[in-house]
């Protein structure tokens, strides 16, 4: 009940200051992209790992400390911005970030999860089925470039094909939306096949972890059995109708990075560059990733639309088409 009076007495000082008058859930989705009883329910899960043991006669509250990430994290604003409507210093919101997307990047592990074993993929393959009658998906793979600003060291690697910094993010996402793997680690300039090929779910699956399955992904990607691209020269009926089916089904992945960034306008070209070193940034991108599934999970609409991605130019030569990949398409070909 503590937090409850909390957060109320927040809301209703910030709507004081900025003289908004709406509606307090409203402004809560807002400002921070959550109802009061799910930030109630971080505020308790968190709350263990950001309670300190201090000297000083005022620490700052669990859900201070919460909302103040994650006021930065859905707007994209300054630090001191943040902590103006906060009640604390740019310095301290700079203080206690850190420990805040440590805290939520630890609950990872509940709320990204790749479907490795067939309990898991049997729903997932029926929600992608009903898109496009496309079979046996267990995941649309894209990458995503968030961008910073130009690091101390390795500064090269980080500029991507369009030119600016970035961090390339690997996003696989189910029918839903849902994230089931983020890879948030690579520079920029690194290719999406690369940061796939050097990925735990590239490499599991390269193994044979999946039997009968396959993600889904666009020309960027080569040709293999557990992945599944789209034919570059179409030419019968059911070739056509497998890039449609496959293209139907790929949007996916498209729009929930559109969906991540548009909830989380600090990952967006609205909210500016990441102004941090790509460690943190990496940091950011995770911890949003996180807040994104547990959004979803919750049912929590998104005020603004999503923020499509621009097209990456792709200049790095392919290999070969693998001939196990091209049976297996060719298999799924024969079904439409």
């Amino acid at each position: 009940m503590a937090y409850l009076a909390l957060l109320e007495d927040l809301a209703n000082n910030a709507l004081r200051r900025e003289r908004v008058f709406q509606d307090r859930a409203e402004w809560l989705l807002s400002r921070y992209r959550f109802p009061k009883n799910v930030l109630l329910d971080l505020c308790r899960n968190l709350g263990p790992v950001l309670e300190r043991e201090t000297n000083r006669t005022k620490a700052i509250p669990v859900h201070i400390q919460l909302l103040s990430t994650l006021g930065f994290l859905a707007t994209g604003t300054f630090q001191r911005e943040v902590g103006d409507i906060c009640g604390i210093s740019q310095p301290s919101v700079s203080r206690i970030m850190p420990a805040v997307l440590d805290a939520i990047i630890s609950l990872a592990p509940t709320y990204i999860q790749f479907p490795y074993r067939n309990p898991q993929q049997a729903a997932i393959k029926r929600d992608f089925h009903v898109i496009a009658r496309f079979p046996n998906i267990i995941g649309a793979i894209d990458c995503t470039h968030i961008a910073i600003k130009a690091p101390s060291t390795n500064e090269f690697n980080y500029v991507n094909r369009k030119g600016f910094h970035s961090v390339n993010v690997q996003i696989i996402c189910d029918a839903n939306l849902l994230l089931l793997n983020v890879v948030a680690r690579w520079p920029g300039g690194t290719h999406d096949s690369f940061v796939l090929q050097n990925s735990s779910v590239g490499v599991r699956l390269q193994e044979g972890a999946v039997e009968d399955g396959w993600l889904i992904g666009d020309q960027g990607y080569p040709l293999k059995p557990w992945l599944m691209t789209p034919l570059t020269n179409p030419r019968t009926e059911q070739e056509q109708a497998y890039n449609r089916a496959h293209a139907r089904s790929r949007s996916t992945v498209e729009r929930a990075i559109g969906l991540l960034k548009g909830r989380w306008l600090c990952l967006s070209s609205t909210g500016g560059t990441l102004q941090y070193q790509p460690e943190k940034a990496c940091k950011i991108i995770m911890a949003c990733s996180v807040l994104h599934n547990l959004a979803i999970r919750q049912g929590i609409p998104l005020q603004e639309p999503p923020r499509p991605d621009g097209p990456m130019p792709d200049t790095v030569p392919l290999p070969p088409p693998n001939a196990a990949g091209i049976q297996t398409r060719q298999r799924i070909i024969q079904t439409f």
